[in-house]
């Protein structure tokens, strides 16, 4: 979970710029650009969901997840800073009363990377499970997501979550790969980003490659999800599941630049684990500052995270017994 906050904070300040755009401005960004660093609406629904789980746990239901959307953002009154499209139509959609799927398909953008952004808690509260992190995802994207916007949030915490108990990055992709459907666009742009990061050239070299096949330059917006989620495995996979290096990749690679890196930070922080992520960069996040959800200004989270810990280790000794 931090791994992915942090990848977030990182990203922000190169968000819907190119490689070169990002090397013309800041030659390659190995550091926080910004003196005061902070989580986007990445890491906020990140958040939100983080508690919906802790609340309801695996009985979570889609009903559940709009009760909870409902009570945290139908009626906020401050605005909703950098909240995506979906996320927006999903909250105007349960302020008429529609409730999953309808909330989530009745959309401008049910395909967007909303729900892939806000999935590291899953992973982690489903850890060494990856079916049950995708079923997990799949309830919770219902409420403003459909098909592959769906599906790219299932790959995410399913790679998170088999990301947990194992020690080969390649693991980590393939339970991304397979909980996504056969054929679909999100398999296909995952895929493809991985016969870009398995291919010849220096690290720097293909990920100049996996912008230049991967990256949709014919839409507006940087948020598509079988594009950002893509491009997130595929600069995992370059970067071999190492932490730092995944989180950079990122960062560097442009587009949606801050969920990409969260969504890689993700699963390379669970890989490697905490002590993977640079001290310096873990003590720079203080709490969420609610600059697009309101409800979880002065959220602590270390103390979110661990207490998905420790439900996890509260399971697994009820499993154990």
């Amino acid at each position: 979970m931090l791994g992915q906050a942090i990848g977030d904070a990182l990203g922000a300040p190169t968000e819907g710029m190119s490689r070169a755009g990002i090397r013309e401005q800041f030659g390659r960004v190995v550091d926080f650009l910004s003196d005061d660093p902070a989580g986007t609406d990445d890491t906020e629904y990140a958040a939100l969901t983080a508690q919906i789980l802790l609340k309801y746990g695996t009985a979570v239901s889609p009903t559940d997840v709009a009760r909870e959307w409902t009570v945290a953002l139908v009626d906020q009154a401050t605005p909703f800073d950098g909240g995506g499209f979906s996320e927006m139509d999903a909250i105007h959609n349960l302020a008429k009363g529609l409730l999953p799927p309808a909330s989530g398909s009745d959309n401008h953008e049910p395909w967007s990377d909303g729900s892939a952004m806000r999935v590291a808690p899953i992973g982690a509260f489903a850890a060494g499970d990856p079916d049950e992190a995708a079923r997990l995802a799949g309830i919770d994207a219902q409420v403003s997501h459909a098909r592959d916007g769906i599906w790219c949030g299932q790959a995410v915490a399913a790679a998170t979550a088999a990301a947990i108990v194992t020690d080969n990055w390649t693991d980590v992709v393939q339970a991304g790969i397979d909980a996504t459907p056969d054929d679909s666009w999100s398999r296909r742009m995952i895929e493809k980003a991985l016969a870009v990061a398995a291919g010849p050239g220096t690290r720097e070299e293909r990920l100049d490659e996996l912008e230049r096949r991967v990256a949709i330059f014919h839409y507006p917006w940087a948020d598509v999800a079988p594009e950002a989620t893509a491009l997130a495995f595929g600069v995992f996979a370059i970067a071999e599941g190492d932490y730092v290096e995944a989180v950079l990749g990122g960062v560097n690679i442009g587009r949606d630049a801050d969920t990409i890196a969260a969504m890689s930070g993700a699963m390379a922080g669970a890989l490697k684990g905490i002590d993977a992520i640079p001290a310096e960069w873990k003590n720079r996040l203080g709490p969420l500052r609610g600059s697009c959800i309101a409800a979880m200004a002065g959220v602590d989270l270390w103390e979110l995270a661990d207490s998905i810990a420790d439900s996890v280790d509260a399971r697994k000794a009820l499993t154990d017994v």
